[in-house]
């Protein structure tokens, strides 16, 4: 019974709550370093992207739930916010460094492979 009890109950959706806030602030942090520190625009851009959709979807799940448990009030927007946030930055990322390949945007240096030059090249070769 004492596992049932309100105090409990409590204290594991705050942990809940601040394990999303935690890990939400602690992506954005990492990419904000990934994008001073990497070398190139690809690698930035996709710490950049990678880091805007966990941190901000983190810290807006833990909002939601602490709206929910604590206040009893369900944020419609706070959801479509995390979804818009899920679908959208992905794909952002993906089609400006597809812009920037297509631009001449040079990889960095001691990149091993460059997969979709070779994708270029085909399509360009079909034409």
């Amino acid at each position: 019974m004492l596992l049932l009890s309100g105090t409990w109950i409590n204290l594991i959706f705050d942990i809940l709550i601040c394990f999303f806030l935690l890990s939400g602030t602690f992506f954005i942090i990492s990419g904000s370093i990934g994008i001073l520190r990497l070398p190139d625009v690809y690698t930035r851009l996709h710490a950049a992207t990678k880091s805007s959709t966990l941190g901000v979807s983190g810290i807006m799940i833990g909002a939601f739930l602490f709206l929910f448990i604590e206040h009893d009030i369900v944020s419609g927007k706070l959801l479509l916010g995390i979804l818009f946030v899920l679908l959208t930055a992905p794909v952002s990322g993906h089609v400006i460094s597809r812009a920037a390949h297509r631009s001449g945007v040079p990889l960095w240096k001691d990149s091993v492979k460059d997969d979709y030059d070779e994708v270029l090249q085909a399509e360009q070769e079909d034409k």
